[in-house]
């Protein structure tokens, strides 16, 4: 199992962030490549070795070559990055980060998602760090992605809204559910943009595992702290067989007898949304006769909180079950297949490195379906033919 190790003892933010990608080996000429199908004029990224406390590392900094001051909904740059020409997994993570950045602001300013100003968040730079932050993040191909404590930093921050203490409110929003601590360093160590891309992109926020290490990078801050060399480390790797092929995963329980069955749709959404594994319900017959419903749900340690919230706040139910299992998972790899309707994604599946089973995304067979016409059964039978005769070629 591909595995991304996020060690955070000086924080995140999203410059930090690509410093570490490319430090790990993600191309700058590749990278750079991507981020200019964003149509987005007036910045550079300049990418420079630098060292902290005497560890070398790549230091990453946006420079907008016209400072702009003007606000953007999410709306906006949701139309910039669907406008682009980038891949279409770049550009549902980068409006995820973006989307997880406007929920925290909305939460804290007790206002709509749509209504809310990106004000830093919002500028050029941090346009590039997010998408730059997906664009590397997919080119890793990794299955899974390991966020050690994170520390968040002290003192205060500037910001529109005047000087706010650290962490900013947004960012507190952002880091529920993920271990941290405070005070390490006396600035901002893990900005909003650095929260949203651990909130969105982190697997498993439990304690350190046992792991193979093949590759580790260092982004360099722009900070100086005379104790705390300011860098984000980002090691690539593999769990040992020690720990198998899996990882400690939560599944939270509850049982109803009483709610209106129009809502579990609605529930089952907002789980998922908020980064649940998976979601299903179980028929059960309880006290008295009654029929009911048990929601199950599986998510990383690190959403525990959030689940029960949810759970809590939307359904009927008065108590909650939380079990902590391992969760065993096969390794997996997407790759595009050419077809009679352009390329669809394929799902590998590996145990020990040899494939046992390969089949396509569903949700690309149903708008395949919609656009051409046709049963979807049609485009899913065609697509495992295909398959088929990739891993078993007839003799010429």
């Amino acid at each position: 199992m591909k595995v991304l190790f996020y060690d955070c003892f000086s924080g995140i933010s999203g410059d930090m962030n690509l410093g570490a990608m490319i430090d790990l080996g993600v191309d700058r000429d590749f990278l750079m490549n991507e981020l200019g199908k964003l149509n987005l004029q007036g910045w550079e990224l300049i990418v420079e070795s630098d060292q902290r406390h005497g560890i070398m590392g790549t230091k990453v900094t946006v420079k907008q070559v016209h400072h702009e001051h003007h606000h953007r909904h999410l709306s906006d740059i949701e139309e910039i990055i669907t406008s682009s020409s980038l891949p279409a997994a770049t550009k549902d993570l980068s409006i995820k980060i973006f989307t997880k950045i406007a929920e925290a602001e909305a939460a804290v300013h007790g206002i709509p998602v749509n209504e809310v100003h990106f004000h830093e968040v919002g500028a050029i730079d941090s346009i590039i760090d997010v998408a730059g932050a997906a664009v590397c993040f997919n080119a890793l191909n990794v299955d899974a992605v390991h966020v050690s404590e994170v520390e968040l930093g002290g003192g205060f921050v500037n910001c529109d809204h005047g000087k706010l203490p650290v962490p900013a409110p947004a960012t507190i929003e952002l880091i529920k559910g993920i271990p941290v601590k405070s005070g390490g360093v006396d600035f901002e160590a893990t900005t909003p943009t650095g929260a949203a891309i651990l909130a969105v992109l982190g697997t498993d926020f439990s304690k350190p595992v046992r792991a193979k290490i093949e590759k580790t990078g260092y982004g360099i801050g722009h900070k100086n702290h005379p104790d705390v060399p300011n860098l984000l480390r980002v090691s690539l790797g593999e769990y040992t067989s020690g720990e198998g092929s899996g990882h400690e995963a939560i599944l939270v329980e509850c049982n109803i007898d009483d709610m209106n069955p129009e809502f579990y749709d609605y529930i089952s959404e907002m789980l998922f949304k908020a980064g649940a594994s998976d979601v299903y319900f179980t028929g059960i017959i309880m006290k008295k006769g009654r029929p009911g419903i048990i929601i199950n749900v599986i998510c990383e340690p690190g959403l525990a909180d959030i689940v029960k919230t949810i759970l809590f706040i939307e359904s009927t139910t008065l108590g909650i079950r939380m079990f902590r299992f391992h969760k065993e998972t096969l390794s997996r790899e997407f790759r595009k297949l050419g077809t009679i309707y352009g390329d669809v994604t394929i799902k590998h599946s590996y145990l020990d490195g040899k494939e046992v089973s390969a089949k396509p995304e569903f949700d690309e067979c149903r708008k395949i379906a919609a656009e051409q016409g046709i049963p979807v059964k049609e485009v899913y039978n065609y697509l495992v033919s295909l398959l088929t005769r990739e891993k078993f070629p007839k003799n010429e």
